[in-house]
């Protein structure tokens, strides 16, 4: 391995990034559950996708630029805190009626929306291309190749890819699908919470910049 990148370190970091549990699992897991695994792959690979779009952003140094215009990260910010308190609450409208939402019932019939959905996810998290800065600023030394960099961007993307698919392919499974239609109101309900926690801490938390 070149002194110029550390590959295991990175891959690490992001490791515990992607699997820990945050808004875009909990999207992929509530999407993977109540419509099925189809869909919950094409969240999924919306993700992966605006992860990947980060990732490329972060290597070619924009990661640093955006980190410089304060206020471009405070519109992401709030777009982004926005957007989760809109999940929770269609999450929420769903728990108190007890029905499928019509707007889930939309995604649902469409993979395209759902990836949609997804990529939207994760780009409108400011808190991304800060992760993959400090990642590739941990891991790469400025002397770093363009082939090291390539090599780091693919093998993230699939190392996201497989955490990713997985959640969608763990949660589409059918006993948890079973599940999830017998306690439908309860899963909305915690659905709800935490989406709405993620948003207000996404508007709370004060960027570094």
């Amino acid at each position: 391995m070149s002194l110029s990148i550390n590959l295991p370190l990175i891959l690490a970091a992001a490791f515990v990034s992607s699997a820990s549990p945050g808004p875009a699992t909990l999207a992929i897991a509530d999407t993977a559950m109540q419509a099925g695994r189809r869909t919950g792959l094409a969240l999924a690979a919306g993700v992966v996708t605006g992860s990947l779009a980060w990732s490329i952003a972060a290597a070619l140094g924009l990661a640093a630029v955006m980190a410089s215009s304060a206020w471009t990260l405070e519109v992401m910010r709030y777009c982004g805190g926005a957007y989760l308190l809109y999940l929770a609450y269609r999450s929420g409208r769903s728990a108190v009626r007890g029905t499928a939402d019509p707007e889930r019932m939309a995604v649902e019939a469409s993979p395209s929306r759902a990836y949609a959905k997804g990529l939207a996810l994760h780009l409108a998290n400011p808190k991304a291309i800060l992760f993959f800065g400090s990642l590739y600023t941990l891991g790469l030394s400025p002397q770093a190749s363009p082939a090291e960099l390539a090599l780091v961007i693919v093998a993230v993307g699939l190392q996201s890819t497989a955490i990713f698919t997985g959640y969608a392919l763990l949660f589409s499974h059918g006993r948890i699908a079973q599940a999830y239609r017998r306690l439908r109101r309860w899963f909305e309900g915690a659905f709800a919470l935490l989406f709405a926690g993620a948003g207000l801490r996404v508007l709370t938390t004060r960027l570094p910049t």
